[in-house]
């Protein structure tokens, strides 16, 4: 298979794109926690990949093709992590911090002027 210098363009970005996954998937997987992956960011990001992925195939676009193929891989792997993990945290409505506080709890708040 041969590219164009265009579809290496494509290849570059989308080999950054999928990297710059990589220090979340690390995180995820050496403290054995999806605590803090967002599954709406996820989920969202997984449905554009993939559709990306459709629109590549569609249009056959290698480079297309192999960038959201890989970083759908990535970003899929977290997804299923968070929601293995914590299926039943976060979302709309809900706490991002233990105990369902909002994270202000012993935090001084700052004065205000008299008026």
């Amino acid at each position: 298979m041969e590219f164009s210098p265009v579809e290496y363009v494509g290849l570059a970005a989308g080999a950054f794109t999928a990297a710059a996954y990589l220090p979340q998937v690390y995180r995820t997987w050496r403290s054995k926690s999806a605590e803090g992956v967002s599954l709406t960011m996820y989920a969202s990001t997984t449905v554009g990949m993939l559709l990306w992925l459709v629109y590549g195939v569609l249009l056959r676009a290698p480079a297309v093709v192999i960038a959201n193929g890989v970083s759908l891989l990535v970003v899929g792997g977290l997804l299923r992590a968070r929601l293995r993990r914590h299926p039943k945290s976060g979302g709309p409505g809900r706490s991002a911090t233990p105990g369902g506080s909002n994270g202000t709890e012993g935090r001084r708040l700052p004065e205000r002027p008299a008026a």
